[in-house]
Order: C-alpha cells, then structure tokens, then sequence
C-alpha cells in the first residue's frame, strides 16, 4: 500500500481507512488495532500528517506483533505452509475453477482450421456431463470468450477481471483431473462407461481420457511457469521470506517450508539469495526422489585444528506436498526406487509430469511419493512445541486440513493463519472458540502474502538490536527519574 503525490486527500482519507480493516486476532485478543489506533491518534495532532504514507503506519503500527511472531519463530520447530495465494502476485491463478489460462492452451492447441480435435470435443463433453449442463459448450464461442478475458500473454485483461471468475468452467481443476485418473485406474478393458447423474452416461475409451489428462497437465504445466512476463518483481516476497526466516539462532531445528503449489516461485528465491533447499532430491546430473536426504544436514570445518565445525546457516526444508511442474516419472530402479526425478520442465518430454492427482503406477490419488510428504508433514506439525504458519491456503483440502485439526489436540501447538478474507468454515470455527493458541491475521494488508512478510515477519537480528536499545532507553529512563527524586529530596 502507498500513497503517490497525485492522489487527492480523499484518496488517501481511503487508505488510511482501510488500514483499520486489517486484523491479528491471538485467541480473543486483537494485538494490532490498539497501536494503530495510536498511531492515527498522534498523526491527527501533527501538522503534514496527511503526507505520511499508510506503508509507513502499518511498519510502526506492526512493532508489537512484530516482536511476537519472533518469539514464535524461535520455537525449536517451525513451519510453514504455502497456498495458491502466495502466487497470485506472481500471475498464479486459482485451481477451485479451470482456469481461463487452461481452457484457452486447450483450444488454441486444439481447434484446427476445419473442424475440432475429437479429444477436445470429448473434453467439453465431460465437462457438461461434470458440471451438469444440459449440452456441451459451443467450441467457437468459448475461444471468443477467453479471448476477452484474457490478454495475447495470457494475462487478465482488467476490463473484463470483475466477470473472469463468471466466464471460467465452475469445476475444481484438480478434482477433475482425479475423476480422469480414477476412471482410467478403474478400466478392465480399452473403455469404461461412466454414469454422471440420470441423464449422463458417457462411454470413454482409455486413448481419450489419456489424451485428456496428458492435454490439461500440459496446460497447467504451461499456466504454472511462474512468474508471469511483467510480474517479476513478486520473487521479492518469497526472498525476503527466505531472508528472515534464516535469521533464527542455529541451534534449532531448520525451517520446514510445505507448499500445495505446483510452481517453483519458492526454488528461484532460493538460487537468488544463495540457499541451500533440502527438497527430497539428490544427485547432479539427474537428481531422484530420495525422501531421507530430509535427515541429512550440512556442515563446514572450523578454521583451526580441533576438529570441530560449523553448521551451515543457509538451508531449509522444501516438501512439494502435491507434486512440482518440474517433476517427472519413469518406471522405479534400484537407483530411482520411487520413481520420480526432477528435471526443467521440457515441452514434449516422454516423462509424464508428477503433479497431484496423478496415481503414477499405483492407481491411487495419494500413492508414492506423496504419501511420504504427508507423512513427513504430519510428523513434523505433531511434535511438540510446534509452530505452524498457514499462507494463501483457503483450507480446500481435506486430506491437508485433517492433518492440521490433529495438530490442535497438542497442548504446545501453535497455528498462524494468514488469510486476507477468512472464509472457510473451519478457520470460522477456530474464530469463535478464541483458543490462544491460534493467531488469525486477515486484511487487505497484513493478509496477504506478501504484507505478512513484509510488515509483521521479524528479522530476528533487527528485532534483536531493537529489543536492546528500548530496554536501555527504559533502563536510562528509570535511573534518571530515581537520580532525579533523590536530588529533590536531598534539596527538601
């Protein structure tokens, strides 16, 4: 949030309203609104008050909070877990929904001067089967569509952003991509008939739902190579992300990052600011799914002859809960026993993308190695004296949520949700039990990713010299005023 110098005092009277929409709710307590309520106070009894940034406010307003969350970040375990809406600023888009992005890869890649691909007229089939319309899409006119909502870089067009939502497919992406790789799991021969409803039965043969899936996972493939040409700058989040969370002392355990995205926003940080990410992967050349390089750590000698060493302070844990774009799959060997290794996403690879819900071999949602990811994540969140920090993640996920809702029953668990507009019944539910063990921080500032991290994530060593210099001023304050009464009396 900033204020520019064309603005009019209108304008800015608005900003600095909406500072007082956002909220850090501990249990009952609300620890942000009575400091910026002094704030704004103290500005209105000072002349040129209005030329102060709202930026400015939330960084002084935040001090207090600020000062919490380090106490939380120097728990032994820390985690965090990263949703869709920690790519948004970088042109992620939405999975509750086919993206618009997706349906249009599909029908450029699938619309031929003559007459549709057979695959994309059996997609929209599905979909109106899926989502109960009475008739499949006409082709021409959806393309037409798209082509308002979106931009030719396949950015949204703000003319038409208010209705974007209105004019995408209402199907969870990844929910229907389940239902193909279920119905190809189930098949006993080359097709299986499928029952939607009383009016829809669909017969499909597996070529179809093969093209089908392996068509989508390229598209979102393609919508989640991120950051988006223009939104560059949005890396700065997740970097400064990175920078302060390695602030915390090493003598306690490395910093767990959990993400449910697919793309690697997390990863480019990490090369930019020169950390070591622990992601489940080892080796050079072609790097393999190995999940016990997470029990591994790193280490330098010390500059004498001692013998000891020193502990590398720039590392972290990445668990890629739901899979990667640049994650691939090839029949186990003894030297890829899962299956799985991560490679730059090439187009026309032979190597199926491993992205959630794919079965791989197993014929199940949640086979390897995703099972080993949710092992590890429960494990790490049940432990005790645990923090857990909740990002862009809309509680959608069962299978994700369950494993947070066990967490509460630790006594020393503490969770921080992170959400500009807490709409999910379950995070309703924690509101109203005011348990003091769960922070809710919300707003259109504070909320969001990158306002978390820039306004109320410490830096623990700035926070540190902070803490120091107000304890002296008060030290020096108290033994002012104690010299002070004993002069007057002595002089009494």
């Amino acid at each position: 949030m900033s204020t520019s110098s064309e603005e009019s005092p209108a304008d800015v009277a608005a900003e600095f309203r909406s500072l007082t929409h956002n909220e850090v709710l501990v249990g009952s307590e609300e620890i942000f609104k009575p400091s910026l309520r002094h704030m704004l106070v103290q500005m209105t009894k000072e002349p040129g008050a209005e030329k102060t940034l709202p930026a400015h406010i939330l960084e002084h307003a935040s001090k207090e909070v600020r000062l919490r969350i380090g106490t939380l970040l120097k728990v032994d375990n820390v985690s965090f877990l990263l949703g869709a809406g920690c790519s948004l600023d970088a042109g992620g888009v939405s999975l509750a929904r086919i993206p618009a992005e997706v349906e249009r890869d599909l029908l450029l890649s699938g619309l031929g001067e003559k007459e549709p691909a057979p695959w994309l007229q059996r997609f929209y089939e599905i979909v109106a089967a899926v989502a109960g319309w009475s008739a499949p899409a006409d082709l021409k006119k959806r393309a037409e569509l798209l082509a308002e909502v979106l931009t030719p870089d396949g950015t949204g067009n703000a003319r038409s952003a208010p209705s974007r939502a209105e004019r995408e497919i209402p199907i969870n992406l990844e929910n229907f991509l389940l239902k193909m790789h279920t119905w190809r799991s189930s098949m006993l021969g080359s097709a299986v008939k499928v029952q939607l409803g009383e009016k829809h039965e669909l017969v499909l043969a597996d070529v179809e739902l093969q093209t089908i899936i392996s068509r989508l996972t390229s598209a979102l493939v393609k919508t989640c190579a991120l950051p988006r040409p223009g939104k560059e700058q949005a890396l700065e989040t997740p970097c400064k992300m990175l920078k302060k969370t390695l602030t915390r002392p090493l003598n306690l355990r490395r910093v767990n990052f959990f993400t449910l995205n697919y793309d690697t926003l997390v990863e480019q940080a990490a090369d930019a600011e020169g950390v070591v990410v622990l992601d489940g992967f080892v080796g050079t050349l072609k790097r393999v799914f190995r999940p016990e390089c997470y029990n591994h750590d790193l280490y330098f000698p010390a500059q004498t002859t001692e013998g000891r060493v020193h502990r590398l302070d720039r590392v972290v844990h990445l668990y890629k809960l739901h899979g990667s774009i640049t994650w691939q799959s090839e029949d186990p060997s003894w030297q890829n026993p899962y299956g799985v290794f991560s490679a730059h996403p090439v187009s026309g690879s032979a190597h199926p993308v491993v992205i959630y819900p794919s079965p791989l071999k197993y014929g199940e949602a949640l086979g390897l190695p995703y099972s080993e990811l949710f092992r590890r994540f429960a494990h790490c969140v049940a432990q005790t004296q645990s923090v857990l920090v909740v990002v862009g993640y809309s509680f959608g996920d069962d299978h994700v949520t369950a494993i947070i809702r066990q967490a509460l029953t630790i006594p020393s668990f503490t969770l921080v949700i992170v959400d500009p507009e807490p709409a999910s019944e379950f995070v309703r539910r924690l509101r109203a039990q005011q348990d003091q063990r769960v922070w809710i921080v919300s707003g259109p500032d504070l909320g969001t990713f990158r306002g978390f991290v820039e306004y109320l994530l410490p830096d623990l060593r700035e926070e540190e010299i902070l803490k120091n210099v107000v304890a002296t001023y008060r030290a020096l304050s108290v033994r002012e005023g104690d010299a002070e009464g004993k002069e007057e009396g002595n002089v009494q």
